[in-house]
C-alpha cells in the first residue's frame, strides 16, 4: 500500500469511530437536510417571484401555479394550497417573499443543529482516540517507547490527535452542510432545466481530478511536517527542561543552531503544501467561471431559439451558481481531510505497537518474592547498538540479599536492572524469581512487589502527599507519614506551608534535588516491596543526610532482596555482595576485601570513587 493510501485509510479507520455516536450523528444529517431542504424549496419560490417581475403582463399566484403544474414538475402544487394563495400580484411577490425569510431562518437553526451536533461528535471521538494512544503509549514496552522517543510520543498523542479533530470537523461539519446544499441546489437546476444541468455535470469531472492531484501534494507535505514538528518539540523541550545546564555551559548559541536547524524543515515542508493549497482553490474558482460561460453560451442560443424562458434560465443559472458556490469550497474542506490523514497515520502506527503482557493473556500471578532472583544466559541488545547492552549474565541473588552493582559508564548496570521489573525483555536467557520465568507472569503482580528509587526521581504536579502515595492504593494518610519519617522527608515536608498538602512545581521544580530524592524513597517504602532497587538513590543528598537515610535503607532492607547501583563507597561497602561488570558482562563477584585483592577493575573504581 502506498504512503497516500495508507494515510487515508488511517484516516477512515479513525472516521469510523464517529459511527459510534449513532444518536448524535443521525440528529446532526436531520438538521443539514432540513437546512439544505429550506434552500431548494427557497430557490423554487424565485420562480413565481420572477414570473411576476419579469412577465409580458402581471399575473397571481394560483394562475403561476397551474402554469408550474402544466409542465408535469417533478414536484406540482397540490390543490388543496390554490385556495389559500393571494389573486393580488403585489400580495402574492409579499407571501413569496415572507416565506423565504422564514425558511431562512428556519434554515438557520437547522444549520446551528448541524454544526452543533458534528462539533460535538468530533470532540468526544478525539477524546477518546487521545486516551486511547495515551493508555496505549504508557502500555507499550519500554523498549518500543524509547524507539519512538518520548517528545514524538506526546507530539503525537497531543499535536496529532488536534490535527485529526480539524479533520472531522471538516468532514461532520462543513463537508456535509456544504454538499447537503449543493445537492439541493443542483436538484432545484435539473427540475427548472435538465438540459443546462447535464452541461455542468460533464464539465465537473475536470475539477475532481484537480482536487484530486493537489490533494496528494498536500498529504505528503502534511506528513513531513508533523515529523519536523516531532523533532522541534523535542529539541526545544531538552533545552528548556535542562535551560539550567545550557546556560552554565555557554551553549546557547548550540541550542538556538540546533532549533533553527529543525525549524528551517518544518518551513521547507510547509513550503511543500504552500502551493497546492494556494494554487487549488483559485483553479477551481476560475474553472467554475469558465463552466458558467459555457453555460450561459447554450443558454442564449436556445433562449434566441424560442426554446427557452429567460426567467427559466436565470432561475436555472441561479441554482448552479448557488450550487457552485456550496460545492467550491470543497476544495479547501478535501485538502483540510487530506492534511489529517497524515496524523492519523501517525497516531495508527502508535496503536499498531504492541502492548505489555497484561493478566487476560493466561499469565500466572506470581507470589510474593520469597526465595532467590536469578538470571541465566541473559542478552540484551538495544536497537541500532552494535554491541549487546547485556551480553550472556548469570548471576542468582538469594532472597534478603543486599547487592550493589558497580562497574564504568555504559557497562550495563541501568538495563540488567531494568529486566527485574520486565521494563525490557531479553532477547536471549531468561529472569526468574523464585524459579518462575518473568515472561510467564502476570506483570501487575511482579512490579506491585518491587520498590524503585532512580537519580532523577518522577515528580507529578499535585501536592507531597498525593506524590508519596502515587501510584500505591488503600494507604491512609498514617501510613504516607510513616514512609516519609523513615524516609528522613518529615522534617522538609513539616516546614512547607501546608506539610503533605503543599502543591509542588512541573517536574518537583519547588524542591531541590534531596526533597526529590527522599519523596521518592518514601514513595518506594510505602510499597513494601518484596524487592527494593535503587539506581543512586542518594546521589543528589548531602553526606549527613544520606548516613540518615542509609540507615533507614538497611532497617527498612530486612528480610527484603535489595539491588542498587551506587558510586559511592560508603554505599558498596553495605551490601553483603558486589557485582562488578565491565561491557555487559558480569567480570566478578564478592565482598569488598575479595575484589580489591583479585579484580583490578574495581580496584580502579574503589580508588576513584568517593568514600562518603
Amino acid at each position: 500500500m502506498t504512503d497516500t493510501a495508507g494515510s487515508m485509510s488511517a484516516f477512515w479507520y479513525f472516521a469510523r469511530k464517529l459511527l459510534r455516536e449513532r444518536v448524535t450523528l443521525a440528529l446532526g444529517v436531520f438538521f443539514a437536510l432540513v437546512s439544505a431542504a429550506g434552500l431548494g424549496v427557497g430557490l423554487l419560490s424565485l420562480a413565481p417571484i420572477l414570473k411576476l417581475m419579469l412577465g409580458d403582463e402581471q399575473r397571481s399566484l394560483p394562475e403561476i401555479a397551474q402554469e408550474y403544474n402544466a409542465t408535469g414538475p417533478l414536484v406540482a402544487v397540490p390543490d388543496w394550497l390554490f385556495e389559500h394563495l393571494p389573486t393580488d400580484p403585489f400580495e402574492g411577490v409579499v407571501l413569496v417573499l415572507t416565506s423565504v425569510g422564514v425558511l431562512t431562518i428556519l434554515g438557520a437553526l437547522a444549520n446551528f443543529g448541524h454544526q452543533f451536533c458534528s462539533l460535538t461528535i468530533s470532540i468526544v471521538t478525539v477524546t477518546r482516540v487521545r486516551l486511547d494512544a495515551f493508555r496505549h503509549a504508557i502500555e507499550m514496552p519500554l523498549g518500543e517507547v524509547f524507539r519512538f522517543g518520548p517528545s514524538e510520543m506526546v507530539s503525537r498523542i497531543n499535536k496529532d490527535a488536534m490535527a485529526l479533530q480539524a479533520g472531522f470537523n471538516t468532514l461532520l461539519g462543513k463537508s456535509v452542510a456544504q454538499v447537503s446544499k449543493g445537492i439541493a441546489a443542483f436538484t432545484v437546476a435539473i427540475i427548472v432545466d435538465w438540459r443546462l444541468t447535464l452541461i455542468a455535470v460533464v464539465l465537473g469531472p475536470l475539477i475532481g481530478v484537480i482536487l484530486k492531484t493537489f490533494g496528494r501534494r498536500i498529504r505528503k507535505g502534511a506528513r513531513g511536517s508533523l515529523d519536523a514538528q516531532a523533532g522541534l518539540l523535542q529539541v526545544s523541550g531538552e533545552v528548556l527542561q535542562g535551560l539550567r545546564a545550557i546556560k552554565t555551559s555557554t551553549a546557547e548559541r548550540v541550542s538556538i543552531s540546533r532549533f533553527g536547524r529543525i525549524n528551517r524543515k518544518v518551513m521547507e515542508q510547509d513550503f511543500r503544501i504552500r502551493t497546492a493549497r494556494a494554487i487549488s482553490s483559485p483553479l477551481v474558482e476560475a474553472l467554475a467561471v469558465i463552466v458558467v460561460l459555457l453555460l450561459a453560451g447554450f443558454a442564449a442560443n436556445q433562449i434566441l431559439d424560442g426554446r427557452l424562458d429567460v426567467d427559466r434560465f436565470i432561475l436555472s443559472i441561479a441554482a448552479l451558481a448557488v450550487a457552485g458556490a456550496s460545492l467550491r469550497p470543497l476544495a479547501n474542506l478535501i485538502n483540510d481531510i487530506q492534511a489529517s490523514a497524515a496524523p492519523a497515520q501517525r497516531l495508527l502506527e502508535v496503536l499498531d505497537e504492541p502492548r505489555e503482557r497484561r493478566r487476560g493473556d493466561d499469565l500466572a500471578r506470581l507470589p510474593r518474592h520469597a526465595e532467590s532472583l536469578e538470571f541465566k544466559g541473559v542478552q540484551v541488545r538495544y536497537a541500532g547498538a552494535e554491541r549487546n547492552a547485556v551480553d550472556g549474565v548469570d548471576l542468582s541473588i538469594a532472597h534478603g540479599e543486599t547487592v550493589a552493582i558497580v562497574g564504568p559508564n555504559g557497562c550495563g548496570k541501568t538495563t540488567l536492572l531494568s529486566l527485574v521489573p520486565a521494563l525490557l525483555r531479553p532477547e536471549d536467557g531468561s529472569v526468574l524469581i523464585d524459579g518462575v520465568d518473568l515472561a510467564k507472569v502476570d506483570l501487575r503482580s511482579l512490579r506491585s512487589q518491587i520498590g524503585v528509587v532512580t537519580q532523577e526521581p518522577v515528580i507529578i504536579q499535585g501536592t507531597i502527599e498525593e506524590n508519596i502515595r502515587f501510584g500505591t492504593i488503600g494507604v491512609d494518610t498514617e501510613d504516607i507519614e510513616h514512609a516519609a519519617r523513615s524516609a528522613h522527608a518529615d522534617d522538609f515536608i513539616g516546614r512547607l506551608p501546608e506539610g503533605y498538602r503543599t502543591q509542588v512545581g512541573e517536574f518537583g521544580s519547588t524542591l531541590s534535588g534531596g526533597q526529590r530524592q527522599r519523596i521518592a524513597i518514601a514513595r518506594a517504602m510505602l510499597r513494601d516491596p518484596a524487592i527494593l532497587m535503587l539506581d543512586e538513590a542518594t546521589s543528589a543528598i548531602d553526606a549527613e543526610s544520606e548516613d540518615l537515610i542509609n540507615e533507614s535503607i538497611r532497617t527498612f532492607s530486612e528480610g527484603r532482596t535489595v539491588l542498587m547501583i551506587a558510586h559511592r563507597m560508603a554505599t558498596i561497602m553495605a551490601a553483603d555482595r558486589i557485582i562488578v561488570m565491565d561491557e555487559g558482562r558480569v567480570i566478578d563477584d564478592g565482598t569488598h576485601h575479595e575484589l580489591l585483592e583479585r579484580c583490578p577493575l574495581y580496584e580502579r573504581i574503589a580508588r576513584t570513587i568517593p568514600v562518603g
